[in-house]
């Protein structure tokens, strides 16, 4: 069991503890680390479980409870929804003090994570210089670490958690902190994690973002050109740029789309034989490394290509021109049948037939919120303008909703 640096961690942690105890179950506590560490150890030792209390890059007063199989990965949804209708029935008599687990401190794991981390990359990283913002998260000693041993000067930010900070004056899901440290730092790039470390997302010198799908369009390129693809799909989903997706095209390369969720792409990737997927939120999945999102991992496997090519990140930068990209979301209720009303479902026939070939019409309800996601992308911006007009308008009107927010994604995150 580990978890990240909210103050709830170790209270959530000790009755999560406690419940398995009092069952028979033996608990190992990791303390503060990365969702990666408690992966890796749970697949490395020979676990039944994984747990990791942790809201990932939610704000401080968020917490959860994240359960991992015995092969490291996250537990499938109805895995997750058999523990709650247990959670909520439970009834079994108490054990008495010979039949109740144990709870103790592992010891070793963080020496044997980092000594595996160090191992990916041979070439070493002597010659970088490398801002990091640990969003006062769980890599905020691992991380620094590793990427000085490596070799690499390292500039850090984000490092000095206080139980109530995680995620809040940077991380992945706030790029401009990394954007801007790079710059001033002089740094070749920088990193940014998020609150567990699950995630990464890049800056190049001149502080430009690089999200998932460039990261994962600099990686599978390479390989590709060194003969080591033996799959030529690269699994993204439904959020993943078409500008992206033309990059592959022209590479040998293959798109394939899953649904939003890491647990998706995930599925797919183990379906094709992927060697590489994940979103433009920085989750990227090498399922040779590992079976879930790993953010230390994702920077080491995009720092180490640069290594080998001998190119700066910014070098990379116009490998491909991303098509215009917009999500709107909107406040509605989305109840059973909110997209068959006549206004709705009409705007939808119509603006996709609009973009027809020369974009993507990605409406969807949120699984976390009561809203309703509008993602359109097209190879002009105006064309796609007007059709997520369209369909905003068409929303608003028919299921009384209201815009909640609008982000362009053309250089930004998915999410």
């Amino acid at each position: 069991m580990g978890r990240d640096t909210r103050k709830s961690g170790s209270m959530v942690g000790a009755a999560v503890a406690a419940g398995l105890a009092s069952r028979g179950v033996d608990v190992r506590t990791l303390g503060i680390v990365p969702t990666g560490l408690a992966s890796f150890e749970t697949r490395r030792g020979g676990f039944d479980l994984g747990v990791i209390i942790s809201a990932s890059h939610n704000p401080a007063e968020d917490n959860g409870i994240k359960v991992l199989g015995p092969s490291g990965a996250k537990l499938d949804e109805d895995s997750e929804q058999e523990i709650e209708s247990l959670i909520d029935d439970f009834r079994a008599d108490p054990l008495d003090g010979l039949a109740v687990g144990g709870i103790e401190l592992a010891t070793g794991a963080r020496e044997r994570y980092c000594q595996w981390l160090e191992s990916l990359v041979p070439e070493g990283l002597a010659g970088l210089r490398i801002a990091m913002d640990c969003a006062h998260g769980a890599a905020y000693e691992i991380a620094p670490s590793v990427f000085r041993q490596l070799g690499a000067e390292v500039v850090c930010v984000g490092v000095a958690p206080d139980g109530l900070n995680i995620n809040a004056e940077g991380g992945a899901t706030k790029p401009h902190s990394i954007q801007k440290l790079t710059q001033e730092s002089r740094a070749d790039l920088g990193i940014s994690f998020d609150g567990d470390a699950d995630r990464a997302v890049f800056s190049d010198s001149q502080g430009r973002l690089f999200n998932g799908d460039r990261m994962m369009a600099i990686w599978a390129g390479h390989w590709r050109k060194e003969g080591r693809m033996a799959s030529p799909s690269v699994v993204g989903t439904v959020m993943s740029n078409g500008g992206f997706a033309r990059y592959l095209s022209a590479n040998g390369l293959d798109l394939q789309r899953a649904k939003v969720g890491d647990r998706n792409v995930t599925r797919m990737i183990g379906e094709l034989g992927a060697q590489i997927g994940g979103e433009q939120s920085g989750h990227v999945i090498f399922p040779e490394l590992g079976p879930t999102g790993d953010g230390l991992v994702t920077a080491l496997e995009l720092v180490r290509v640069l290594k080998r090519e001998g190119k700066s990140l910014a070098d990379h930068f116009d490998d491909f021109d991303p098509w215009p990209q917009i999500l709107v979301n909107v406040n509605a209720r989305a109840n059973s049948g909110w997209d068959k009303g006549p206004k709705v479902s009409s705007s939808l026939a119509s603006a996709t037939a609009r973009v027809g070939s020369r974009g993507r019409v990605v409406v969807r309800a949120s699984g976390t919120q009561p809203m309703v996601r509008v993602m359109v992308e097209a190879d002009d911006q105006s064309l796609r303008d007007e059709a997520c007009q369209e369909i905003v308008e068409a929303l608003c009107e028919e299921l009384g909703g209201t815009v909640y927010s609008t982000v362009d994604l053309t250089y930004a995150l998915g999410d």
